[in-house]
């Protein structure tokens, strides 16, 4: 019988170990992604605001309303919706609707024939109704004046109270959307995480004088030059002063 010869086993390519890292060495720190945001001064933050005043001394707020309540109920109908969408709904609605009486009246499967085309509308036609009839219950048939009361209002939130007590009754509030928020960390105006944090970041730095229309400066700012995807720096009032590391002049 031949004899059998086996061949031996091939062995793996022994793989390099990495070297041991020398005991007590410090970790590299990670590198950062973003510069050093410099801090704005009260100076510029005031030349920020004084050259939207100049450009624009009187803005105003784009959703149409013809009282206080109008003004209520469209800025409940405008979440998750934009100000030209409810006012192409709102137009129809508020000439047959423009009390909280009258919208009792209308009732909430009409209400909604008339809002359908806006985002949510069923639950928004539900929290229409429920805070026209708290607005006559418990507050007389008028928009109430605080915070705390408007937020008690079915469908409205902090925001909704900050633009009601802003433009219906002259307050300083500063209502933060997605444009204000937006605005205030690429600026690095206000950073902040959440809305809140925003607009207390805001209130703190902008001047007195100016916070009547901060707001609305702000927000139309966001809508139409300090876009999401393309921001148009090459426009902007502010180009020179914002902070945003990825500005393109």
């Amino acid at each position: 019988m031949a004899k059998i010869t086996r061949k031996p086993a091939l062995r793996e390519a022994a793989v390099p170990k990495k070297k041991a890292k020398a005991a007590g060495a410090r970790p590299k720190p990670a590198k950062r992604s973003l510069k050093a945001t410099k801090p704005w001064t009260p100076a510029e933050v005031r030349e920020v605001f004084s050259r939207f005043r100049a450009a624009n001394p009187e803005p105003k707020g784009e959703l149409e309303h013809v009282n206080p309540f109008t003004l209520l109920v469209a800025v409940v109908l405008s979440a998750q919706a934009t100000d030209a969408g409810v006012n192409k709904a709102t137009r129809a609605l508020f000439e047959v609707a423009d009390t909280p009486q009258k919208m009792l009246d209308l009732g909430e499967e009409r209400l909604r024939d008339y809002i359908k085309t806006i985002g949510l509308y069923r639950t928004k036609a539900k929290n229409v109704i429920a805070l026209s009839a708290k607005v006559l219950s418990d507050f007389g048939g008028e928009v109430p004046r605080t915070r705390a009361e408007i937020e008690s209002l079915p469908g409205a939130g902090r925001k909704t109270a900050n633009v009601v007590l802003n433009m219906a009754f002259g307050e300083h509030t500063m209502a933060v959307d997605t444009h204000v928020f937006r605005v205030g960390n690429r600026t690095a105006l206000a950073p902040g995480k959440t809305p809140l944090e925003v607009e207390l970041g805001l209130e703190k730095v902008i001047p007195a004088e100016f916070m009547l229309h901060a707001h609305h400066w702000l927000i139309l700012h966001g809508r139409y030059t300090c876009l999401a995807r393309k921001p148009r720096c090459e426009v902007c009032l502010i180009n020179d002063l914002c902070r945003w590391p990825e500005k393109t002049v």
